[in-house]
């Protein structure tokens, strides 16, 4: 992965990449060694980028313990987004009414 800036960290730029993987397997999760495969990596490297996404919250052991899921705290977040979008969307839609329709302006949310 070439690096566009002095900001780009090697490791996070693979936890974020662990996260895309994992979305998808919420029900069955992904072994250790299934993610080692998919991202190149060794089996220390997963191990510990799994430990850091559990103590954020964003990754658990399925109950039989020996797969890997992303948690809801994915969807929390998801939900959070959708709420200001449809926030936003209220308040163009007031900001129309209060104003009223201008001629040849874009009608996009209605």
């Amino acid at each position: 992965m070439t690096r566009a800036t002095d900001y780009t960290n090697a490791a996070q730029q693979r936890l974020l990449q662990l996260i895309d993987l994992m979305a998808g397997h919420e029900l069955q999760g992904l072994t250790p060694g299934e993610i080692a495969k998919a991202l190149a990596v060794n089996g220390s490297t997963v191990t510990r980028d799994l430990d850091n996404l559990r103590t954020a919250g964003w990754a658990e052991l399925t109950p039989k313990g020996d797969r890997w899921r992303l948690t809801p705290h994915v969807i929390q977040i998801s939900l959070r987004y959708a709420t200001a979008l449809n926030a936003g969307a209220q308040q163009w839609r007031d900001t129309q009414q209060r104003f009223g329709r201008v001629a040849g302006a874009p009608d996009a949310l209605n």
